[in-house]
């Protein structure tokens, strides 16, 4: 008889090798059968309770048919139709199959288990402004142009979203709590800087961190020559991309394209974005300036021409200038820069809002913006902009709201484009949204005389007077701006207060002595007094002099008193309107 060594079990049949409840090997047991009192009488013929086992075979060669004998503790008889013991064989196959299982499902627990923990690839990124430590603040142009030149270069990856400079803006100086800046931006990284200059000599520290996990990606410092600038800027910006592994164009387009080679004139372009983001009139003409000089120290420095027009499209808008004295210099160098660099999404942005605003070419203002986007669709300014210009203009509402919140979408915390929201939900005559979106767009700046200017509009549109003259009132407070006085005498009108609205445009015509005032914000204070021989007398003075405002015929809430004169469709199929 042998025995299993695990479970003990005593087998009476010499012919099994393995015991049949665990598969052990048997071993021989030496003594007397009888000895075992568990035991029964061997028989030569089956024994009447046998369960019959296919652990293993019941005989050891082709022609034996042995029977076993019961064994000293023999499980209950299984009832008809139990599932059957596997064979050695099978069972071994069994085996196989069931390490393979486990094996293949270590394998896939592992792969799921590393992918969730593994970050998953940067998609967004935010450049910080770069502190200045160089102790003067007249050396801020540096340190702001840098970063303004790596978003740039870093926006012209297509997979790369880039948060534009007039989001990261408002971190200037604050202190970097990475965490909290990558979840008002929606990105996954966050760069920052520091600059030292001394005399000639740069010194540039990076380090950009993955804000999902708080942790260092990489980090750099740069000791330079003022003459090297072009260069580390191109070097860090290329680093970047490196670590991100982010796939570069063959023809090296934005990340090591090289601009000019002067650095003097890129210096004065430095300035010139300086100076132009800061959005008042003498700022922008101190742009003007700048680029002005970039362009005598590189004549063929594209990119300073695009900057320049930037500078004329704006000044009409903060009453610097009429369109006649800037637009037209605006699209000479709209056009001079793409003769450089045809390849360049803000040139074709800003020649775009000159066809559009001046023009009134809108067919060929539309197709300028649809290649800026083409060239760059992470540029929010010309989505914007082809939104709320031709779109607009069009009566292309729906089109014009997709547009301008994909501008948003691209540039989160852009004042002007939130406003810009705002205002294209006036047009469609949603005002609800209107001021919903305009509330929001305070709540990021309550100082942003733009957006307290267009929630009155919003106000007044749906009836709320008084809610109106309070925001209209705000934004004057804030800005004296001609249009926002204007839009406050068109509602004192309609509201019945003659006497304050005619102050208004006492008002206007003392600004106008001054600064630049549009002939239409006097025309809208006449619809609003139901004026209507003075407000088309205005209209036409703003058709001769081809004022901006004029593109919004169409759309202008504030002229729906004049759309049943015939002298109003006349005035709409001049300007080039459908």
């Amino acid at each position: 008889m042998k025995r299993c060594p695990q479970c003990n079990r005593v087998e009476t049949d010499d012919a099994l090798t393995f015991c049949r409840t665990d598969g052990t090997p048997l071993m021989r047991e030496s003594g007397s059968v009888t000895t075992l009192g568990s035991t029964g009488n061997l028989e030569d013929g089956p024994v009447a309770n046998e369960i019959e086992t296919s652990i293993l075979p019941h005989r050891t060669d082709a022609d034996m048919n042995r029977p076993t004998a019961p064994t000293t503790v023999l499980p209950a008889a299984q009832a008809p139709g139990s599932t059957r013991a596997l064979s050695k064989p099978k069972r071994r196959g069994f085996m196989i199959a069931v390490a393979a299982v486990i094996a293949l499902g270590i394998v896939v627990a592992g792969y799921f288990y590393f992918a969730r923990n593994r970050p998953s690839a940067i998609e967004s990124i935010a450049v910080l402004p770069f502190e200045n430590r160089s102790g003067s603040s007249d050396t801020d142009y540096l340190s702001d142009g840098l970063a303004d030149s790596l978003i740039y270069r870093l926006s012209q990856l297509p997979n790369l979203k880039v948060s534009p400079t007039s989001s990261v803006m408002k971190y200037k100086g604050k202190s970097t709590d990475v965490g909290g800046i990558a979840k008002e931006l929606q990105v996954d990284a966050v760069m920052s800087g520091r600059l030292v200059q001394r005399g000639d000599d740069l010194s540039i520290s990076v380090q950009l961190i993955d804000a999902r996990s708080n942790k260092l990606i990489w980090a750099e410092q740069y000791e330079r020559k003022m003459s090297d600038l072009l260069a580390t800027q191109r070097e860090i910006a290329a680093s970047i991309a490196q670590k991100l592994q982010l796939k570069l164009a063959g023809n090296e387009k934005g990340i090591t394209k090289k601009y000019t080679n002067s650095n003097e004139a890129y210096q004065s372009y430095l300035r010139g974005r300086f100076y132009w983001n800061k959005r008042n009139a003498d700022a922008l003409k101190k742009s003007i300036e700048y680029f002005n000089q970039a362009i005598e120290q590189d004549p063929n420095f594209a990119l300073a021409y695009a900057g320049l027009a930037d500078s004329y499209n704006l000044l009409p808008y903060y009453s610097a200038a009429s369109p006649e004295q800037s637009i037209p210099k605006g699209r000479a160098a709209a056009r001079k820069a793409l003769e450089i660099d045809d390849s360049l999404a803000e040139a074709h942005t800003a020649l775009g809002y000159d066809l559009c605003v001046y023009d009134w070419n809108f067919a060929e203002s539309a197709r300028e913006f649809q290649r800026a986007i083409e060239l760059n669709p992470n540029y929010a300014t010309a989505h914007q902009w082809y939104g709320d210009r031709p779109l607009l203009c069009l009566g292309r509402i729906d089109e014009c709201v997709a547009e301008v919140k994909r501008a948003a979408q691209l540039d989160p915390l852009s004042l002007i484009i939130n406003a810009d929201v705002g205002e294209t939900y006036i047009y469609a005559g949603q005002y609800d949204q209107a001021i919903e979106q305009l509330r929001r767009t305070i709540e990021m700046d309550p100082n942003f005389y733009n957006a307290h200017w267009r929630l009155g509009k919003a106000y007044e549109k749906k009836g709320a007077v008084q809610d109106a003259l309070a925001e209209y009132q705000k934004a004057r407070q804030l800005n004296d701006d001609p249009l926002v006085l204007a839009s406050l005498g068109h509602l004192l009108g309609s509201s019945g207060k003659r006497d304050q609205a005619l102050k208004t445009l006492d008002q206007l015509q003392q600004m106008a002595k001054e600064r630049y005032v549009s002939a239409y914000s006097f025309a809208i204070v006449y619809e609003g007094l139901g004026d209507k021989e003075k407000a088309f007398e205005w209209l036409e003075k703003g058709y001769q002099e081809r004022v901006f405002e004029m593109n919004y015929l169409k759309v202008d809430p504030l002229l729906d008193g004049l759309r049943s004169d015939p002298r109003f469709t006349d005035l709409v199929r001049r300007v080039g309107l459908p």
